[in-house]
């Protein structure tokens, strides 16, 4: 985020100093298109706000999870839900959908996994290692 100063300080660099954008953007730590855009610019400060909050996690349970809140917030003090059991039940809605995706997935032997199928592991991979002692030496058994 830009402050007045900084702004400032960029403009006298560039009109009264002298410098090239280059070396401003250098000496400044920041970008030269940024450098530019106060330049060109008129304004005295920049700033960004979001319009639109993205919440990728919740947005497909959105209205579920707002449904429940408003139901919940309608019930009395003894039949209200905590959060730990509105987590458990927004987690049961969403493994709901992964299993549900899951039994969708092709099975394994069947026509469509034909020449999909890995190799057995080599049995080099399944031998244990051999314990060792504190020194590093292997125990006899």
């Amino acid at each position: 985020m830009l402050i007045v100063e900084t702004i400032g300080r960029i403009r006298r660099e560039h009109w009264v100093k002298g410098k090239s954008i280059k070396e401003i953007a250098r000496d400044l730590k920041m970008s030269r298109n940024t450098v530019r855009k106060v330049l060109r610019s008129g304004e005295t400060s920049f700033s960004y706000e979001r319009e639109v909050q993205p919440r990728p996690k919740l947005g497909r349970w959105r209205e579920e999870l707002d449904r429940l809140l408003t139901k919940n917030a309608g019930a009395t003090a003894r039949e209200r839900l905590t959060l730990i059991r509105l987590f458990e039940e927004l987690r049961s809605w969403v493994m709901r959908v992964a299993t549900t995706r899951f039994a969708a997935m092709p099975v394994p032997g069947t026509d469509v996994m034909q020449g999909r199928r890995r190799k057995p592991m080599c049995r080099c991979r399944l031998r244990r290692a051999k314990p060792t002692s504190s020194t590093g030496v292997t125990k006899s058994s």
